[in-house]
């Protein structure tokens, strides 16, 4: 069951985001998931995806069953990206995709009534698009900030594109993401998202807790 509340602090991350740590991939993304689903984080997106990601299916598959375990164990949502039928034979509560992974009327029919959807916005057309289509279950905008996190990241948005939204009377539950910090974190829920989502900010932080506490 999806609700706003779930997007309040939504932490992304895969094992190429934990590679500064000196444990296997897996144990490294696990050992910081569990200490941010302990500290309050509201939702978890796995994102294995990039040069430096795990490649084979078995041991993602593997991956993601470990996670999905941690996150109810905490009663938080587990996401998978990108990829909806693997969402749904996993057992992902939600998923989330691009505007180009697969046509949104054709993931919405996936998802209907089994796991929520989640959809990339990285322009106020897009979102636009996405609100009257009436296909997402949450909206994400971004990238609000540079950020390092995904090379292939387009253009900064700015917070701008939050208020646009919002002011056009597009009401669906929005999550903003994108080289977001704690000082810039309640800049974004003043503008109207419901929630921000990080990578970094967390999987990188020295002090995990500390980290989640300050963006809450």
């Amino acid at each position: 069951m999806f609700s706003r509340e779930i997007l309040n602090l939504y932490f992304v991350a895969g094992t190429q985001d934990c590679r500064h740590l000196s444990g296997s991939p897996e144990q490294n993304l696990l050992s910081v998931l569990e200490t941010a689903l302990q500290n309050g984080i509201s939702c978890y997106q796995l994102r294995e995806k990039g040069q430096h990601a795990l490649q084979d299916e078995a041991r993602i598959r593997r991956l993601a069953g470990a996670c999905r375990e941690l996150c109810h164990r905490y009663a938080v949502p587990f996401v998978l990206n990108n990829d909806v039928h693997a969402a749904l034979a996993w057992g992902a509560d939600g998923v989330h995709i691009g505007q180009q992974d697969m046509p949104l009327q054709e993931a919405a029919a996936l998802c209907r009534g089994k796991i929520f959807l989640g959809i990339s916005n990285n322009s106020f057309a897009n979102a636009q698009s996405s609100f009257h289509a009436a296909c997402a279950d949450y909206l994400a905008v971004g990238p609000i900030f540079p950020t390092q996190s995904k090379p292939d990241a387009k253009a900064p948005v700015g917070v701008a594109l939050v208020e646009q939204v919002r002011a056009a009377g597009i009401n669906a539950p929005v999550v903003a993401i994108g080289g977001i910090k704690a000082d810039t974190a309640s800049l974004l829920r003043r503008a109207g998202a419901d929630g921000i989502a990080v990578i970094s900010a967390i999987a990188a932080a020295d002090d995990v807790a500390l980290a989640v506490r300050q963006l809450l």
